[in-house]
This record gives C-alpha cells, structure tokens and sequence, in this order.
C-alpha cells in the first residue's frame, strides 16, 4: 500500500469532513495540491495523508468503514495528520454515541462539560501550551493562539505534545508514531496554523 511515494505528494482522505474544501485552500496557499480521494491504492502511495473532518464521530466512523478507509489507515507509514475530529478518530473511542474509533492513540474522547466551561462548543481562539519540542511544534511562539470549534475533547495522554485550556487541559496537538493530530483548525489559525500545515509537510 506504501510503495513508491513521490517527494512531496499529499492526499486528504474523502471521508465526508465538511472542512475539506478548506484544508485544501490552506495547502494551496503553500503552493501544495492536495488532491482529495478515497482510492486505497492513491492514499497508500501518497508522501503525506490528513484525515479531515467536522461532524460527529459516529457518522464519520460510518463512512470510514464503508469505503474500508478504517482498516486502511492504520497500515499507513507515512506521516498522517487528523484535523479536529480527525485527530479525535485516531483515538480508542469517543463519548459521542459511544463510538469506537480507529485505536491508534490510547485514551477516550469525551464531552465538554457547561459546568466547566460555561459554553459548549468551544469556538474561538485560544492559547496552545507546548509541551515537548515535538517536530509539529517547531517555530511556533510560546503564546501562540489557534482557531477552535467543538464539543469533545481528547484527554491529556502520552501522544499529547500541546494543550489548550477550555474549564481544563486538553490535547490541542497530538503525536503518536506516525500518526499526529490537531484538535483546532489549522486552516482558519492564520500564521500559527500555516506553521503547523509547514511542519507536517517537513515530517518524513
């Protein structure tokens, strides 16, 4: 699934996420095309893959296994980096309709509480808090702040690199073998998100 990738050739997974449009914008924008497709062989040989998406888990969990993309995925070698739910499909499981996801970084995505938080969903912006000097991190000022929307957060865990605080810590940008995530959209996060899409196309 993996053979013969060319230098720099990045695929955005067809799962269904809304914001595709976009993410690909962002990428045109560094002068990337990032070609949208749900080809198992096509994502298989790309140098770089995202994994898209605004909804809800289930649905999106639904579409994955109907088009094989679930079991696809996790054979992937190449650098993969999930985008808000996205990033929350790369873990255990989530709260939303007690959803199983794919399992490729441990831990359980759960609900925003209102009694923490005073408003659910979180929309904005908000201040990331790196953690470790993590390759996806590189470049990016201690008080940087990245744009956000959702309802469900992974916890804090071993993938976790950046946090944001939102009536507690949560995981705004996670690495986990080849396989990265950000829970904010980087697409709508001006400079900090352009770092952050630039980062990811230096992983190999």
């Amino acid at each position: 699934m993996n053979a013969r990738r060319s230098p720099l050739d990045v695929v955005l997974i067809d799962g269904g996420g809304s914001n595709i449009a976009s993410v690909q914008a962002a990428f045109a924008r560094r002068g990337v095309n990032a070609e949208l497709s749900r080809d198992h062989e096509r994502i298989g040989r790309a140098s770089h893959v995202v994994l898209p998406g605004v909804g809800a888990a289930a649905p999106a969990m639904q579409r994955l296994r109907a088009l094989g993309l679930d079991r696809l995925i996790p054979t992937l070698t190449q650098p993969l980096l999930g985008v808000c739910l996205g990033m929350q499909l790369l873990f255990t499981s989530s709260e939303e309709s007690n959803t199983a996801c794919l399992g490729l970084i441990p831990g359980r995505v759960q609900r925003l509480l209102e009694a923490d938080c005073g408003r659910v969903p979180h929309i904005g912006w908000n201040q990331l808090q790196a953690l470790t000097d993590a390759p996806l991190l590189a470049g990016l000022e201690a008080a940087a702040y990245a744009y956000f929307v959702h309802s469900y957060v992974a916890p804090v865990g071993p993938a976790t690199v950046a946090t944001c605080d939102y009536g507690g810590a949560f995981s705004a940008v996670v690495s986990w073998r080849n396989f990265h995530g950000v829970q904010f959209h980087p697409e709508r996060s001006a400079a900090v998100g352009a770092r952050i899409l630039a980062n990811f196309l230096e992983l190999a």
